[in-house]
Order: C-alpha cells, then structure tokens, then sequence
C-alpha cells in the first residue's frame, strides 16, 4: 500500500506544478509606459506612419516638477520611408500633466 501513497503523492506535486507553470504571471508594468504609449501614438499622428520599433531610452529629471522620458522609434510612412524619431516627453511627475512632446527625425 506505502508505494500506491508514494505515486499519488508524487502524482499530486507534478500536477501541483504543472498547475504553476502554466499559471500567468504579472510582470511589473515600467514606470514609463503609459509614456511610450503617448510616444507611440503621438508620433503615428505627427508622422502619419506604422511604428515598426520602440525603445526606452531613459528618464532624465530636469526639475523637482519636471522629468523628462526619452523613446527612440522606428517608423514606416504610407509611401514606404522608414527612419527614426527620437521622442522626448516633458511631464510633472507628481501629476502626470504634459508639458510637451517633440519630436527629432534621425537617420
């Protein structure tokens, strides 16, 4: 009787963990992105073009009321162009207000 114990146990604990291997885990949202997101849309407005990349670049803080998220896209015009577009986003972090956005074509 002890090894039909031993399999269920066994078979309880493979379960078990096949269980938390195909449960999803929440990965931690960056603080940036709700401002890759106004980067993305802001610039296919702007631009008039498909994203095609995104990259953080990073966050500067230029005041005690002012920070400043930087994203370097990649993008696609209706007519087939593609270059980037450094984005710089200008915002008070303690209330998310935009101060603004501008845009630098590279490349």
């Amino acid at each position: 009787m002890r090894p039909m114990v031993r399999l269920t146990g066994t078979m309880l604990a493979s379960i078990a963990l096949l269980f938390s291997l195909l449960t999803p885990v929440s990965a931690a949202v960056p603080e940036y992105a709700k401002w890759g997101t106004i980067a993305v849309k802001e610039t296919q407005r702007h631009y008039q073009a498909d994203i095609i990349d995104y990259l953080h670049v990073g966050r500067s803080y230029l005041a005690s009321d002012k920070v400043e998220e930087k994203f370097k896209l990649w993008i696609r015009t209706k007519d087939g162009n593609e270059f980037g577009v450094n984005v710089y986003i200008q915002f008070n972090p303690a209330n998310d207000t935009t101060y603004a956005i501008r845009y630098e074509k590279i490349g």
